[in-house]
């Protein structure tokens, strides 16, 4: 098989196996099925579409994204980060534009992993990504107020100043008994962990409040009101295409799979450090463009890869793809079976959900964190989170990668302007003298947003194998935000696998920026030292 595809799924069943595991999939399948279940209604309403398109999607691109992804736990589905960019695109072109749109992303992203595209996640910095996720986390809040708050608007402005002039025009409105719904659904979601971890609240909240307010018949509006009956079926719906047209998709198609593929290739990443495995980057963009290719044949919206369901699925001990076919096939059934009753959600309910999603996706401790670094990093951030709140997702990406990338020559002159830098000028003359189980790493050049994910790499494959790993920081002029985050990730899972880490002659202007990220907290004063001396005879006594 091809180096550049080689799903997850064949090297599992390859390696062999157990039924032991497969009864853990089963389990995680199920719990992720459930917890899937409001949320993908949630997204395609908030999206703009009839709920079962966000069935539909979370059913045929899971089990695709399963079968044939790189990553041994990805969750494949529709996202709060689509909802900004699915609204925008049905408000232009309409439903079938959508479905053309996503098509073509598919294939955007097919083409993207056959030409091994996968490693340019590396080049997206962080204060970009915080950025404009913080920046989808607010405008989805935004979109969830007049639901949440009951309020009367024939037609809410898709802008967002001018959504919340409406708002503010239309308080007289308000239902108290919408309000009080989504209170106590956003109060179970968030609380019902403390009472198991094993249902998820959001669940919990949509069957008990769809039941009081069908039994004591509320005054509040329901999916039905909105969009009448759920279909709960799946049938192949093509999309009518204009070849002579088609050449007005290739933007939103560019935004859904730049987007897709940057949230996948996160998921991926995050999922590999809870588990400790590694993803192939190239094969996963194959198949989300694989999923996004056929989901929209089914009536579906755009799919990619779910952080908060892939990190359910491996709290409840999913390891392999098949935990996700599971998903899938769950979530089938219940469409099947149980669907047809969805209708009678209540949408203060829904509003209370996604409230949640929006708080969780808003990254505001990492969006503190980068406040307090770097004016260049802080620059990117706000950027990129005002761009995409009032302008535009995509600006907001194109605008931020220029930003970072200017930003970045401009420091490089900054430091090759300065006459002196205080450096470890100590050379190691005999790396056979150093003591056993003793790892030494040195960094030459800025630890910043192209270079953090290979330093990174190697940093984890040399602590791995050591008791102690010296990090030589003597030639690193500066570091970002992202160098911040990844080094922070490497330092977590090395002291989890209880190997110490001391840097080395790391210069006054890095060592604030340590300070200011948190790492001297994370790894103690006492690790960050001066000269190279200092730090083997420190490596030697422990």
């Amino acid at each position: 098989m091809n180096k550049w595809f080689q799903p997850k799924l064949l090297t599992v069943l390859r390696q062999g196996y157990s039924s032991k595991q497969l009864s853990k999939d089963v389990f995680a399948g199920v719990i992720v099925g459930i917890v899937a279940l409001p949320l993908a209604i949630a997204f395609a309403v908030a999206s703009g579409v009839s709920p079962e398109k966000g069935l539909i999607t979370a059913v045929v691109a899971g089990l695709i994204i399963s079968a044939l992804g790189g990553s041994r736990v990805q969750i494949g589905g529709p996202t709060g980060a689509f909802i900004v960019i699915v609204f925008g695109i049905l408000e232009t072109y309409g439903l079938n534009g959508l479905l053309i749109s996503t098509i073509l992303a598919g294939l955007f992203l097919i083409a993207f992993g056959l030409f091994m595209l996968g490693s340019l996640l590396k080049f997206i910095p962080h204060p970009l990504i915080v950025g404009f996720t913080s920046g989808i986390a607010l405008v989805i809040f935004s979109t969830q107020i007049k639901d949440a708050l009951g309020l009367s608007i024939e037609r809410v402005p898709s802008e967002f100043l001018p959504k919340w002039g409406a708002y503010f025009s239309s308080l007289s409105t308000i239902n108290p008994w919408a309000i009080g719904i989504a209170l106590v659904t956003i109060l179970i979601t968030v609380e019902f962990k403390r009472v198991t971890s094993k249902i998820p609240g959001s669940f919990v909240a949509i069957i008990l409040i769809t039941l009081l307010v069908n039994i004591f018949k509320l005054p509040v509006t329901t999916i039905e009101t909105v969009f009448g009956d759920i279909p709960n079926k799946i049938q192949l719906t093509f999309p009518s295409i204009n070849f002579s047209e088609l050449s007005v998709y290739v933007a939103p198609a560019l935004t859904i799979a730049l987007l897709g593929g940057i949230e996948s290739l996160l998921s991926a990443v995050v999922s590999d450090g809870m588990i400790g495995g590694n993803h192939r980057s190239n094969t996963e963009l194959i198949a989300q463009g694989i999923a996004n290719v056929v989901t929209p044949l089914f009536g579906g919206i755009p799919a990619t890869g779910a952080i908060a369901r892939t990190a359910t699925n491996v709290k409840n001990g999913g390891r392999t793809p098949v935990a996700g076919i599971v998903h899938a096939l769950t979530l089938l059934l219940i469409m099947l079976f149980v669907g047809k009753w969805a209708k009678l959600i209540p949408m203060s309910c829904l509003a209370g959900i996604l409230i949640v999603v929006a708080y969780n996706m808003s990254e505001w401790r990492a969006f503190v964190g980068i406040l307090k670094g770097s004016g260049f990093d802080i620059l990117v951030l706000l950027v990129t989170f005002f761009l995409t709140v009032l302008v535009d997702l995509t600006y907001a990406i194109q605008i931020g990668v220029v930003l970072s990338a200017l930003l970045f020559m401009k420091r490089m002159a900054d430091n090759g302007n300065k006459s002196t830098m205080e450096l470890d000028s100590d050379v190691l003359e005999n790396f056979g003298t150093l003591p056993e189980g003793v790892g030494i790493y040195e960094i030459s050049g800025p630890f910043f947003f192209a270079s953090a994910k290979q330093y990174c790499s190697t940093l984890k494959t040399i602590g791995s194998r050591s008791k102690v790993l010296i990090i030589r920081m003597r030639h690193v002029p500066f570091i970002d935000a992202t160098g911040l985050n990844n080094l922070k990730s490497v330092i977590r899972e090395l002291k989890h696998r209880q190997t110490t880490v001391i840097l080395s002659g790391v210069n006054r202007d890095v060592l604030k920026d340590l300070e200011k990220g948190g790492i001297s907290e994370l790894l103690g004063k006492d690790m960050i030292l001066s000269s190279f001396d200092i730090a083997l005879k420190k490596a030697g006594g422990i």
